[in-house]
């Protein structure tokens, strides 16, 4: 018999403690009906979680319409601003959003995109309204495409993307993102262990 051949152990997802998320979470209370924006993919968990509350979900899932690309185009500025309200979700009720969820995809984004939807999730949202984002902070480096972020039980997120080619990160600072968020500003901001910023915007 030949000898067996060792297999390396199977790398998991790493969890990703982020207290602003579950802070955020946590906020969220059944009494008062919630509008969320969401602008990754639609995912069992995160429904699951904010279906607890009295929220209502709209999903826009940029990275998988292709809206990235589009956005970073070098189009005139009055289509982008076209372009960002399209991806949207359609306003069917006309409640203004209390909450985004723009997980990591800012990191994926030119300054003028960011800015063109920053304003138009900000054209959608009521006064006051809070965005959340995850941006590459510390890493010179990230995944190809945007992270597919799953809540765990215990409110940690997991990242459930597909494995892409490594690219250079555009390492956005604080100050930076507080000139490209438009009608929002940062409210709070922690440094995860993982080298990403944790941030949360809030809508003036």
């Amino acid at each position: 018999m030949g000898r067996a051949t060792a297999r390396a152990p199977i790398e998991l997802p790493a969890l990703l403690n982020a207290p602003l998320f579950r802070q955020l979470v946590g906020q969220l209370d059944g009494a008062s009906r919630r509008i969320v924006l969401d602008l990754g993919a639609a995912s069992t968990p995160m429904l699951s979680l904010l279906g607890r509350s009295r929220c209502r979900v709209e999903i826009a899932d940029l990275a998988d319409e292709g809206g990235i690309d589009r956005l970073n185009s070098e189009a005139p500025a009055n289509e982008l601003v076209a372009l960002a309200a399209s991806l949207l979700p359609e306003h069917q009720s006309g409640e203004a959003v209390d909450l985004a969820f723009c997980w990591d995809l800012l990191n994926y984004l030119k300054p003028h995109a960011i800015s063109v939807l920053m304003s138009a999730v900000a054209a959608r949202g009521r006064q006051g309204m809070l965005a959340h984002a995850l941006i590459v902070y510390s890493e010179r480096t990230m995944p190809g495409r945007p992270g597919r972020y799953v809540p765990t039980e215990d409110l940690k997120l997991l990242d459930r993307a597909i494995p892409a080619a490594i690219i250079a990160a555009p390492r956005y600072s604080p100050e930076f993102l507080g000139s490209n968020l438009g009608k929002f500003a940062i409210e709070h901001a922690r440094l995860l262990g993982n080298g990403m910023q944790e941030f949360v915007f809030r809508l003036h």
